[in-house]
């Protein structure tokens, strides 16, 4: 099954779920013998995000409204993700634009199998536990690097346009079909799962899509 995951490497709903569901999807394949083939896309909640190396609480607490309010929401975002088994440091966490590490992950996409997620975890784990800025071009191409792929050519494609256009396809995308939670998953191009979920609903709501899916495909006696 082909499935198309819509997320942002700034939200950390999206980190929490997007994990949930390759697990799931591991499971599934598991259990089923289908492999699952997964593809990240672009959803920037804020696309108009500054990269200025200011820290993220202090950019969430003067848009939401006050530090508590940023630190009650957080204090959720963390459990949930304490569950998952993925840490968080929202103290240390920095404020960052993800069109350029979209362009990256767009890239690694067509570099092969596995680059893209190895690629959007290295950059959840960036921002969202060591701190760094996700929106800085030396950060992103040392962690393409990392997973693999060729520094220089990153260096010299962060340093384009290249990609820029797939991106916002990928974002207007995602508008056009509504997404307002991440991650937002399109499985086959027919079947939706949006917002958060655990892995168990995960791997039932596959199991239900594979049944109605192989269902759909039979042929007419």
């Amino acid at each position: 099954m082909k499935v198309i995951v819509f997320a942002d490497v700034t939200d950390p709903w999206a980190y929490i779920g997007s994990t949930r569901f390759e697990r799931a999807a591991a499971m599934f394949s598991i259990l089923t013998g289908e492999p699952v083939e997964l593809t990240f896309r672009a959803f920037q909640g804020e696309p108009d995000e500054p990269s200025e190396g200011r820290l993220l609480m202090e950019a969430l607490a003067e848009r939401l409204g006050g530090r508590d309010k940023v630190e009650l929401i957080n204090a959720q975002v963390t459990a949930a993700a304490r569950i998952t088994g993925i840490d968080l440091n929202f103290d240390e966490a920095v404020q960052a634009n993800s069109f350029d590490a979209w362009r990256l992950l767009t890239w690694a996409d067509e570099s092969g199998p596995g680059f893209q997620r190895d690629l959007a975890h290295q950059l959840w784990r960036a921002h969202f536990l060591e701190g760094a800025d996700i929106g800085d071009h030396f950060t992103l191409a040392t962690r393409a690097a990392l997973v693999g792929l060729e520094l220089e050519t990153a260096e010299a494609l962060l340093s384009s346009t290249e990609y820029a256009d797939e991106v916002r396809t990928q974002v207007e995308t995602g508008r056009s079909l509504g997404v307002t939670q991440l991650p937002y998953v399109a499985v086959e191009g027919q079947w939706t799962l949006t917002g958060i979920q655990s892995q168990n609903d995960y791997v039932q709501a596959l199991h239900q899509i594979y049944t109605e899916w192989k269902g759909s495909a039979a042929p007419e006696a």
